[in-house]
């Protein structure tokens, strides 16, 4: 028998980022001979989402081992509602023993020309550990800081609220730019990149590095200081993976909210280490974390920043990005639950009902700065809805999704 891996589906539209209820889902398979439909007209509900869809897909020792077999079945996702052009994503990968989230924007149709139009159509392309991609071009680790006239803007470390990306080789001007909320952009990476089956040390390591080169190309404004208009490629042979509107995972969502300010250096320098890595399998990169080699130290129990260290040496420090460009207040530094309160608390009451607006399964609260039941029960809906640990406490991870998610639909507002 297959193993089995999960697929959730979730709907939102365009204009406003609102979740769309009662969205038709389809799905089929894309590995077959005929593709034969094994879930049809799945609705989604007042979140925009699918149930969890259990769907086959290969061995889970695949995915645990560099191998000529495909470590995830793919499958065609067919998104219908009225109203709305039709969406259809070619390619979702399921892992085994993983839950992928597909997030998909309907455009709303207009006037009766628009409803003879075309599909919207997602090509997801292969994982770079099985498909076929240029091994990174090597560079200095760390960057010259020009003087201070130069395109340095930045004190320290930040996370942007951004990140542009150009999806094609640095000197193609044909390529578009995609302007990606920089978390999911880091998730859209990983989910590229690696495995979400494997060991969560490994998961850490790995998404450390990502978050680390992304941040010295924002740091050095390595592109536009050639004269370029965006952050980042998505080549591997300049930079990292990205691949627009694919599925991503909820392991790796998880530990992406839960370290996305964390990144690497060495000892007095100012900028993130630029964290060069290759899959250790087809390629070999002497000095650089390997994918597979950080997945059989996690086998074997090691910690994540001694993996890091393992492969680019123990003179790493790790450090947070203090400040969180577009987010209205910063983590408080300890978690909120029953009991808290103060204007931390009356900040999370005010931005979740703010979001139930365009959440409405989330239940509004009295903005009093006490964290009661009702307040407790609010964040845990919020969790459930955003694929979150359900805890009902606002950790860092909660905190800052819940203050995402809130400039999210402020801003769409205002634009609208």
């Amino acid at each position: 028998m297959p193993d089995r891996g999960k697929l959730v589906v979730e709907v939102l539209d365009s204009r406003t980022q609102a979740p769309i209820q009662g969205a038709r889902i389809n799905v089929y398979t894309k590995d077959t001979p005929s593709q034969e439909t094994v879930a049809q007209n799945l609705p989604t509900d007042i979140s925009g989402q699918t149930m969890e869809i259990t769907l086959p897909a290969p061995d889970f020792k695949y995915s645990q081992q560099p191998s000529d077999v495909k470590p995830y079945s793919e499958y065609v996702v067919e998104i219908i509602s009225e109203g709305y052009r039709e969406v259809i994503v070619n390619g979702v990968q399921i892992l085994p023993e993983s839950t992928a989230i597909q997030q998909v924007t309907l455009s709303q149709r207009e006037g009766t020309r628009a409803l003879r139009q075309e599909p919207d159509i997602i090509n997801i392309p292969p994982n770079t550990l099985y498909g076929d991609y240029p091994p990174k071009i090597p560079e200095e680790e760390s960057k010259p800081i020009p003087p201070p006239t130069g395109f340095v803007v930045l004190d320290y470390p930040q996370v942007p609220e951004f990140i542009i990306v150009h999806d094609g080789h640095p000197d193609d001007p044909s390529a578009p730019n995609y302007w990606v909320r920089y978390r999911d952009y880091i998730k859209n990476v990983a989910s590229s990149e690696i495995y979400s089956t494997w060991p969560l040390p490994t998961l850490y390591a790995n998404i450390c590095c990502i978050i680390s080169f992304t941040l010295n190309r924002v740091f050095t404004e390595w592109y536009r200081g050639k004269g370029k208009n965006f952050t980042i490629t998505s080549s591997t042979a300049f930079d990292q993976k990205y691949v627009h509107r694919r599925n991503i995972y909820e392991s790796i969502s998880r530990v992406v909210d839960d370290i996305f300010n964390l990144y690497i250096r060495r000892p007095s320098a100012r900028q993130p280490l630029l964290a060069q890595y290759c899959d250790g399998s087809q390629v070999q990169c002497p000095g650089w974390l390997t994918q597979w080699g950080s997945k059989f130290l996690g086998d074997q129990g090691m910690p994540f920043d001694q993996i890091l260290k393992y492969f680019y040496g123990t003179n790493l420090e790790f450090s947070n990005a203090q400040v969180v460009s577009g987010v209205p207040q910063s983590f408080p530094g300890y978690t909120l639950s029953i009991g808290s309160s103060g204007n931390p608390v009356r900040t999370v009451q005010t931005f979740l009902n703010r979001i139930a607006r365009n959440f409405p399964a989330i239940p509004t609260v009295r903005v009093d700065g006490i964290y009661g039941q009702e307040t407790a029960e609010a964040v845990r809906v919020f969790q459930r809805v955003f694929r979150l640990p359900v805890t009902g406490t606002v950790d860092f991870a909660t905190w800052y999704r819940i203050s995402d998610i809130y400039v999210a639909v402020t801003k769409i507002a205002e634009l609208n």
